[in-house]
């Protein structure tokens, strides 16, 4: 006979998933886990673009849950949204680890691109990202996750009022200002 977890309705919601999960319960880690590692993964390779990173990101995110250091609060918006900034903010913290941190020479990673009009190109892009994603992580964490919905999920103001359960006037708000602060950052190019 199979224990009762191993038999349980994969419908599972998210808050009985989460609340099995404060007991210790193991199961509802993988579940949660196959449910979102994917979103995770995906939000955290936009920002790092190195797949093992990301990887290493999102088990990060899972152990901080199932160590119980990350702590999602339902009356912020939907566990996935919270759980996609998360992985992401946690992504752009690598980044900035990385910048403190003298790179590897070896790394073939590293090797000289060749010369040429794609190289320059390649160059500026790396640059405009890194600005980027600087800019978006000095940006207050409610305006960070409204501008994070909208252009890397390619939700609408009213899908984001949903994700975060925050009144659609809060969003457009918030919007308008991390608009204005990432134009003054990035020297008027957002």
């Amino acid at each position: 006979m199979q224990p009762a977890a191993d038999r349980e309705a994969p419908e599972a919601s998210d808050a009985e998933l989460l609340a099995r999960l404060e007991r210790r319960d193991g199961s509802a880690l993988a579940r949660l886990y196959d449910r979102y590692a994917g979103c995770a993964l995906a939000a955290a390779q936009r920002v790092l673009r190195d797949r093992a990173d990301a990887e290493d990101v999102v088990q990060e995110v899972f152990l901080q849950l199932w160590h119980g250091r990350a702590r999602y609060d339902e009356r912020r918006g939907r566990f996935a949204s919270w759980l996609f900034v998360l992985a992401r903010n946690r992504a752009i913290d690598r980044v900035r680890q990385r910048r403190g941190r003298p790179s590897d020479p070896s790394d073939p990673a590293r090797e000289p691109a060749a010369a040429g009009p794609d190289a320059e190109q390649r160059v500026l892009a790396g640059e405009r990202e890194r600005r980027v994603v600087e800019a978006l992580a000095a940006l207050p964490a409610g305006q960070r996750a409204a501008i994070e919905l909208a252009f890397y999920r390619g939700l609408s103001h009213s899908e984001i009022a949903v994700e975060l359960a925050e009144p659609i006037g809060t969003v457009k708000s918030r919007m308008h200002r991390a608009m204005a602060a990432l134009r003054e950052a990035l020297g008027g190019v957002a």
